[in-house]
Order: structure tokens, then sequence, then C-alpha cells
């Protein structure tokens, strides 16, 4: 029982990450109707942009985030304005293997600036809180904070701004939207924006929780694509349910299976979903 609690907490702090990831991954295909798979790219970008800050500067990781997402937003909305604007209005799978090059350059790039090799934002030995038999580090209650404040920050965009309610209204019918006079150009940078934030900031609690690599984004970008279709594509509510239960389904399932096949969990709950119920466990508007 023990056990099952303490994989159930590791997964709550996995989930809280894909969460992030999955949100601005579910928007852009709202939005934009495509997958985007330069995504975990752009999150592995942010986190090595946090330690940048971290090093030049000499700050807590924290303090590096928001200029983080802020750096990696930009560059997201950089990435849509030389790349896809131009190829908008084309197939979704010319988008899709853009998209995939994307990743390829982006992941290029952080080894020619940063290097190919792991690296840490603080190094020592971090020595974890001990509560009964459970144990907790203290970076994981800052990551389970800072992540619950951002959604709650993005809930209140998408329900209190004319902008949020907007990106709503494009995922939900994005003809009937633009018939009533929504600004599809606004609202698109603005999903970038979003997108490319969150993005950045689940990479730098990944960063935070493992360590930095080229690849730490694309090996995240199953489980982010298999909580977007478990919560439903298009749904960010949806999207943060599926990544709470994919990060929690991956961590328990060492219980009965060796650690390495995680990955093969979310694997097939996004199967099963799309078999059984493609469009997602929330149904309804965004």
């Amino acid at each position: 029982m023990i056990e099952f609690i303490q994989l159930l907490i590791n997964g709550i702090l996995l989930g809280s990450i894909l969460a992030l990831g999955a949100v601005g991954a579910t928007m852009i295909f709202g939005v934009l109707r495509f997958a985007h798979f330069a995504h975990g790219d752009l999150m592995a970008i942010g986190a090595y942009f946090a330690l940048t800050v971290v090093t030049v500067f000499n700050l807590p990781v924290l303090a590096a985030l928001p200029v983080a997402m802020l750096l990696t937003a930009g560059l997201a909305v950089g990435i849509d304005q030389v790349v896809y604007r131009r190829i908008r209005r084309v197939q979704p799978v010319i988008l899709l293997i853009a998209s995939f090059a994307t990743a390829l350059v982006l992941r290029s790039f952080i080894q020619m600036v940063w290097g190919s090799s792991n690296q840490v934002y603080q190094t020592g030995i971090q020595l974890p809180w001990r509560i009964g038999p459970l144990t907790l580090k203290p970076d994981h209650l800052l990551i389970f904070i800072a992540a619950t404040v951002l959604v709650i920050g993005v809930h209140l965009f998408l329900t209190r701004t004319k902008m949020g309610k907007a990106m709503r209204a494009m995922s939900d019918n994005m003809n009937l939207a633009l018939v009533t006079g929504i600004p599809a150009d606004r609202v698109i940078m603005w999903t970038w924006v979003i997108g490319g934030a969150l993005a950045a900031a689940a990479g730098v609690f990944l960063g935070m929780d493992t360590r930095l690599h080229p690849v730490m984004g694309w090996t995240l970008l199953l489980p982010i694509f298999a909580a977007t279709i478990l919560g439903g594509i298009g749904r960010p509510y949806g999207a943060i349910l599926g990544g709470l239960v994919i990060g929690c389904a991956m961590e328990l399932s060492t219980l009965i299976i060796p650690g390495s096949y995680k990955p093969a969990v979310a694997f097939a709950i996004m199967v099963v979903t799309l078999i059984f119920r493609p469009q997602g466990i929330i149904k309804g508007s965004v």
C-alpha cells in the first residue's frame, strides 16, 4: 500500500508536467488542426533557455522560468510566422511533416549551442523529506505548486478574457467563429504564445525532476499526445485530466511491469481511446 501511494504521488507529479505540455498541444490542434510534432522540442529548448539564465545570472531555476516561458513563446510565434503560416491552407499532412522537420531543426540547434551531454540546473544532493514511510523531494512540491498555478492561470485566461473565449470558439467551430468576426490571426498568435509558454514550463519542470538532454522533450511527446487524445482533442480541460491519468497510469504500471516499459502504457491507452472513445473522456464544448 505504501508503494502504491508513493507511485501515485510520483504519477501526479509526472501528470502535472504532461498536463502542461498537453494543454499547449491540444490548443494548437484545436485552432490550427494539426498535430504539432515539434512540441516536445519546444519543451526542451525552453528548459535550455532556463539553464542559460540560471548559469549566467546565478538565479534559482524558478526565477528563470518566466524568462524561459517568454523566450519560448516568442520562438513559437516566430516559427509559426516563418514556417507554418505559409503552408497553413495546405493539407494537414504537409503541416505535420513540416512540424516534424521543425523538431529536428530545434533538436540540432540545442545540440550545437548547449551540447549533447546531460546537464542539470543545480549540482549536489537534495535530501528528500520523509513523511512517515513516504519520501518527497522539495523540488517535487515546487513543481506541483507551480504547475497548479499555471493551470489556474490558463483557466482564468480561457474563461475571463475575450481572447480566451475566442480561442475556445475557434477550437469548437472555426467556420462559425470566423463568421462572427473573431480575428483569426490574433487568436492563432495567442495560441502559439500560450502553447509555447506552457511547453517551456513543462520542459523546465521535467529538467528539475530529472536532467536536461536534447531528446528530453521528444521522449515525452508520446505521453503528451496520449494525454491530448484521452482528454479529447482540442479540449484544454480534458488535456489536464488526461495528463494526470496518463502520468498516474505510467507510474502505477511499474507495480506489474518493468519501469522501462512505462511509455508503452501511454501508447496502449492512446490506442484504446482511439478505438473505443475517439472523442476522448470529456465530451461537449471546450
